[in-house]
């Protein structure tokens, strides 16, 4: 049986959709507190956290398993799985900084077929399913295009507050970046950076959606850093500083 790409896209822009409106025109101030529960991904999940679940969760079960930051496992023992960010940045959500977004990647028997990450802010949707990449408003669903940016001047470092030599390292390296605080949404905008790091503990959630998004870009990963640059030069210069504050 043939998996519907196009039904899953549409769910996916329906779901997004939905959140998008309520964050904008529903929610309350208790949607920004935190709910007691200990999310499957280790956090303390914020209600509107929740909420999101339930949302992607309501347009997407029908097509397969699902795999969810808060929720953990939700199976009907398929050869699909789904996996979930509900609220990409959710620290950045409740305290009003206005980066952060969702991320969905889609599996067929353990194969990486779709990613889509979506910036609730400005209401765009980045996405690679199998191999053709767009970007699409989510209030009219028009095509985006893209802006192709050839020397862009910064990169970004996800948690770059936990790797001060690091940091110390790039910077004299003249490698500047910043550190917004949203993975998905950084990894799979990083066309638009001189490179992504992100690091720590790499969890499916965050990075799933945007490797899928990136399989035209050169990568490095291990258990502890995710790289990601247009350029392989970027991507070696960086590897090699990691490496070195690993001695």
């Amino acid at each position: 049986m043939n998996f519907d790409y196009n039904a899953f896209t549409n769910a996916v822009i329906k779901a997004n959709k939905e959140l998008y409106e309520y964050i904008n025109t529903h929610m309350s101030p208790l949607d920004l507190e935190l709910s007691n529960t200990i999310g499957f991904g280790g956090d303390n999940s914020l209600n509107i956290d929740l909420k999101a679940e339930k949302i992607f969760i309501n347009h997407l079960q029908k097509f397969g398993d699902i795999y969810s930051e808060e929720i953990g496992h939700i199976s009907s023992n398929s050869n699909v799985k789904i996996v979930i960010d509900p609220i990409d940045g959710s620290h950045n959500f409740q305290s009003s900084l206005p980066y952060y977004g969702s991320s969905i990647a889609l599996f067929i028997d353990d194969e990486s077929k779709a990613g889509y990450v979506t910036n609730l802010v400005n209401a765009s949707m980045i996405y690679r399913v199998d191999k053709g990449i767009k970007e699409i408003s989510l209030i009219n669903e028009d095509e985006i295009t893209f802006q192709k940016i050839s020397n862009p001047s910064i990169g970004i470092f996800e948690r770059a507050y936990a790797y001060p030599n690091i940091c110390k390292n790039l910077y004299e390296n003249r490698l500047k970046f910043r550190s917004p605080g949203a993975a998905a949404l950084s990894l799979a905008n990083a066309r638009n950076f001189n490179f992504v790091i992100f690091a720590g503990k790499l969890r499916e959630f965050d990075i799933a959606a945007a490797n899928h998004i990136n399989c035209d870009l050169f990568t490095y990963q291990d258990s502890d850093f995710l790289i990601v640059s247009k350029n392989e030069q970027n991507l070696l210069q960086i590897k090699g500083i990691i490496k070195n504050n690993r001695l």
